[in-house]
């Protein structure tokens, strides 16, 4: 099951905080830090794939209005164009 960005910041925070603790062995806070890394460098990845889909959606055409309708013409069978015949 693939966790939300939210999830991931979330147990990264903790395993943060744990690092930090007073009483924590080396080997812990190793394993700790080992499995900050690898679900940083996932989040990492999330955040480039948001980022490129907002790159997508700032680039698009402005929304459909009065002045700018949706272009249907590759829905129409071929020779016919907005419902009449070429």
């Amino acid at each position: 099951m693939t966790q939300t960005f939210e999830e991931n910041l979330a147990k990264l925070e903790k395993l943060t905080s744990d690092i930090k603790r007073s009483d924590i062995s080396l080997e812990e806070a190793l394993k700790d830090f080992e499995e900050g890394i690898k679900l940083a460098s996932g989040m990492e990845k999330q955040l480039d794939e948001i980022e490129g889909k907002i790159q997508i959606l700032m680039n698009e055409p402005s929304p459909m209005s009065k002045d700018n309708p949706p272009q249907l013409d590759m829905f129409s069978d071929e020779g016919e164009v907005n419902g009449t015949r070429k």
